[in-house]
């Protein structure tokens, strides 16, 4: 058996992150995220009646809601048919009898894929901290850079899954359904049926489980890593009572969103693995 070889890794990252640039997918992408950040930036505060930038912690709460509809929409685009495509243009097999394993292929297409999507997110999101870098000291910039890490971080989770489901759909479609309908389920529905679950159980037992729930959605887990730290924002967004100190640290959501990135990878290389 040939050893696992990282350069083939890189080889393989590397031409997937050139396709990208080729397309002009990080060009376009990184355009969006700083357009449409700069948008939200500059009049999230409206429905208070002002516009502007009014502090760093008020910018990020606001680009939260942004990041949270539209990474992971662009990360599960971006993937979805990474395994799927090659398989229906037939150059799946190709690239198989080659000197390449299984688990080089899948790391090389996904490390590649994250690298562009990583470039559009610093080179967006970085060019709106550069504009309100003016007048705010250091530990705000902290922040939004904290922001801009989790931004990557919730990225590269619906990466990872967008990867599962191009290795388990049956064609491009198929994957492409799958998808949207995952995008739907963890960003629409799961909030709104698991509010629901909590006030239907209020006063129960059990009811104490619930906001542990949060943490199996990796995009609940962005939004309370990058909210519940800001005292102001916590009743805003209702997490002061629904979710506790110790599943509010930043070590146990970095790990669960750690978790989100490598569980899926991982269940995608077993059912790849077997041909």
């Amino acid at each position: 058996m040939r050893r696992f070889d990282p350069r083939v890794i890189l080889v393989l990252a590397r031409k997937e992150f050139r396709d990208r640039l080729r397309n002009r997918w990080v060009i376009a992408v990184a355009g969006i995220f700083t357009v449409f950040a700069l948008v939200i930036a500059y009049f999230g505060a409206a429905q208070a009646g002002a516009v502007g930038f009014h502090g760093m912690d008020v910018t990020i709460t606001s680009l939260v809601s942004l990041v949270i509809y539209l990474v992971p929409l662009i990360a599960l685009m971006l993937g979805y048919d990474a395994v799927v495509g090659e398989r229906e243009r037939g150059s799946l097999d190709l690239l198989l009898s080659q000197p390449i394993s299984r688990l080089e292929l899948l790391l090389g297409k996904y490390l590649g894929l994250a690298a562009a999507l990583a470039i559009s997110t610093v080179a967006g999101f970085g060019l709106v901290g550069i504009v309100l870098s003016h007048g705010v000291g250091l530990p705000a910039l902290a922040r939004y850079g904290g922001f801009v890490l989790s931004t990557l971080a919730l990225g590269c989770a619906f990466l990872s899954l967008a990867v599962l489901l191009s290795v388990k759909a049956a064609d491009r479609v198929t994957a492409s359904g799958m998808a949207i309908a995952s995008w739907f389920l963890l960003v629409l529905v799961y909030d709104l049926v698991l509010l629901g679950l909590m006030v239907v159980a209020s006063g129960q037992r059990y009811a104490d489980v619930f906001p542990a729930l949060l943490l199996l959605n990796p995009a609940d887990v962005f939004r309370i890593l990058n909210v519940y730290a800001m005292e102001e924002m916590r009743a805003l967004f209702g997490l002061a009572t629904a979710v506790p100190g110790t599943l509010a640290s930043p070590w146990v959501l970095g790990t669960v969103m750690l978790a989100w990135i490598v569980v899926p990878l991982a269940l995608a290389y077993r059912s790849f693995r077997t041909p």
